[in-house]
Order: structure tokens, then sequence, then C-alpha cells
């Protein structure tokens, strides 16, 4: 299976990209060249980390009839010093809230999707460390 996206260049430093009939533009701040009009490429792995394994956690959960009030995560990433500059450390908080969430079953959906399902964080794992932590709020 292939997967493909077009980028098209949007003059200066901007681009844009169609990702299966979704625009997402990406541009350099003013200070590198340009008007700051999306985000960088690099922070955008981030957010395909999140979107890959916030998708896995939810089916999971939804599967261990596990109803959530909300879910987020917050991802933070360390960069190397020397180019080419890649994330060496990356952190993802889970922060789940709802009503008597049983710990062992959020637990066990976050692990199966970092051990895996997530190939976004298998791909990045080849680089950098990635760790989580579980946060769970009550009501």
């Amino acid at each position: 299976m292939s997967t493909k996206v077009r980028i098209k260049w949007n003059g200066k430093m901007a681009f844009d990209a169609d990702v299966n009939g979704f625009a997402i533009r990406m541009d350099a701040a003013p200070e590198a060249g340009d008007k700051d009009q999306g985000p960088r490429p690099k922070p955008l792995t981030l957010a395909a980390l999140g979107g890959c394994t916030g998708m896995d956690v939810v089916s999971l959960l939804e599967k261990m009839r596990v109803p959530l009030e909300s879910f987020d995560m917050k991802i933070e990433a360390e960069q190397t010093d020397e180019h080419p500059r890649v994330y060496k450390k990356i952190h993802i908080v889970y922060i789940f809230k709802g009503k008597n969430l049983p710990l062992e079953k959020l637990q066990k959906a976050v692990e199966l999707s970092q051990e895996k399902y997530c190939g976004v964080s298998a791909m990045l794992r080849k680089s950098a460390a990635v760790t989580y932590e579980i946060e769970v709020l009550s009501e």
C-alpha cells in the first residue's frame, strides 16, 4: 500500500500539502523569511504522532467499553543540537477524564498503541526515545 501526498510551493518559504484532499499550509517564521502562515514541518510530525496514538487509544478503549468524558494529549520533544536537527526525546502525556476510569484499561490501551499499533510512534522510535505517562482527571 502506498501513500501519496502532493506538495506545492506557494512562494518564499510557504508550501501547501494536499493529504487525501485535505490542505495543510506549512510556512516559516518571519525571522526565517516568511509570514508564519502555518506550522513548521517538524512539529507536524508530533501532531501525526498524537493523531495516530490517539486514534488507537480511543478505538481500544471503545472495545474495552471504557466511556471517556474527554481525552487530550500533550507532546513535547527535544531536538539534537547539530544538523540535521532531529527529535532525540519525545514525551507524551495522555490525559483522560471521566467517571471511575479503570487505570489498568487505560494503561493497556496506551501500551498496545505504543508497542503494537501506532506506526508513527514506531518510526519515530528509530531516532528518538519515546516516553509517555498517563494522567487521570476526576470530575
